[in-house]
């Protein structure tokens, strides 16, 4: 037997270390060839990492969290054959500090212990005084979900009760409807509290790593070296979305049902044409600005992981089907980590939404290194004054974000308000 070491792979486009975000083996376990044994993540994207070799786990690079370079010691397996690395010589044992007359334990004592203390749990402790306190039941660990039925978790939401903890006596240490009542009795009841009002304890260290650290990063690189401004316009939408049913009645089942934002990236496209100063990226070190004829469209998604920005690839070339299957083939990508890292990178200007719960307005932050993004607030039923009349129309609020280094006041007003004329004038969405 021998052992193999997996390094670091190159994954390419310069990248000098990764983070390791998830182990998919531990020491001990037997793997096969092609088996995924880490996920670690780049500037960009999450990557999985597979075993050339079959083997069995012998220890693990690093921790959850930690940066590792190219090249460094992902993992180390024990192997058929030589291996490619020499056995790791075994660490030696710092010598205790022995009393004086100390006597070791014979080795057939330790095991006898070891194995009586081994099947101690399985032995059925006596029963309890009647008035013996229970003792208060131990935190769970951090991440350990407690177990317990729908009823018993509404039943606690309505009292007030983190099931956290509540101590389980059911199978598996299931909390049942008589462990909920134990926990009100010993924590309030006695002194008249309401467990509506029950008084919380504790608390949980969320380490920031993973994909969750690259936004965090991202964010304070944008915010640090960005100096944002926001504009705000109102766009009526009422003829927009009216548009928008008759095309999806029309065409639906035949190319496929459009949301609002494929036509307005189209706004976005069009207006371009008239502001190119707006799809381009600053390179801060240089100073210099790069404007591009594509525009390569980001889309913030939101994603079980956190937020990511595939982008859609010359969305100038694009109908609004176009564009609508190509953002719901990314957003499925990014959600499921799915997604190649050429699939989000390289945007030139980007578009975010908070969909129905987008809110009045928003300051969104820019996807640096570009110098714009334009937000999307949900759609609302407002009265409005027209031809001397109160009609109710549909309203909603564009908010955007410029980098003044490059775009002034007066270009990001110009900008945002062709935009309204596309979307308030829909037909021009198609018109050349």
């Amino acid at each position: 037997m021998g052992q193999h070491v997996i390094k670091m792979p190159d994954l390419g486009e310069g990248i000098a270390e990764v983070e390791v975000v998830a182990w998919r083996v531990q020491p001990g376990d037997a793997i096969v060839e092609d088996q995924i044994l880490a996920d670690v993540m780049t500037d960009k994207a999450t990557v999985e990492i597979p075993s050339p070799v079959h083997g069995t786990v012998l220890s693990l690079g690093g921790t959850v969290g930690e940066s590792l370079a190219v090249g460094a010691e992902l993992i180390r397996l024990e192997v058929d054959g030589a291996g490619n690395a020499k056995a790791a010589p075994a660490p030696a044992d710092e010598p205790a500090e022995v009393p004086h007359g100390f006597v070791p334990e014979p080795p057939r004592v330790a095991e006898a212990a070891a194995s009586v203390a081994q099947a101690a749990p399985i032995v059925a402790a006596p029963p309890r005084p009647a008035r013996t306190p229970a003792p208060a039941p131990a935190l769970r660990a951090a991440g350990e979900k407690p177990l317990a039925a729908p009823a018993v978790r509404k039943r606690a939401w309505d009292l007030g009760i983190e099931l956290q903890y509540v101590a389980g006596s059911g199978p598996a240490g299931r909390i049942t409807h008589a462990d909920l009542d134990a926990h009100v009795a010993g924590r309030g009841r006695a002194a008249g509290a309401d467990g509506r009002y029950a008084q919380l304890e504790g608390e949980e260290a969320v380490p920031v790593i993973g994909l969750r650290r690259k936004i965090a990063e991202k964010m304070q690189l944008a915010k640090r070296q960005i100096p944002h401004f926001t504009y705000v316009e109102e766009v009526d939408v009422t003829d927009l979305e009216a548009l928008r049913g008759q095309l999806n009645a029309r065409y639906g089942e035949e190319r496929g049902k459009i949301t609002l934002l494929p036509l307005l990236m189209r706004a976005v496209v069009l207006a371009i044409r008239r502001f190119p100063d707006v799809n381009a990226r600053y390179d801060d070190q240089a100073n210099v600005v790069t404007r591009y004829a594509p525009v390569h469209m980001g889309i913030a998604t939101q994603t079980d992981a956190g937020l990511m920005v595939p982008v859609v690839r010359h969305a100038e070339a694009r109908d609004p089907w176009s564009s609508a299957a190509e953002i719901a083939r990314l957003a499925d990508a990014a959600r499921h980590g799915k997604a190649a890292r050429d699939e989000l990178s390289g945007s030139t200007i980007t578009i975010t939404s908070l969909g129905a719960l987008g809110g009045i307005v928003s300051t969104p932050v820019i996807n640096h290194p570009e110098v714009a993004i334009v937000g999307v607030n949900r759609i609302v039923d407002r009265p409005v004054i027209r031809n001397g009349g109160m009609v109710a129309r549909k309203l909603m609020n564009l908010s955007s974000s410029f980098d003044h280094r490059v775009i002034d006041g007066m270009v990001a007003a110009e900008f945002i308000q062709a935009v309204r004329s596309y979307l308030e004038s829909p037909a021009t969405l198609f018109v050349e």
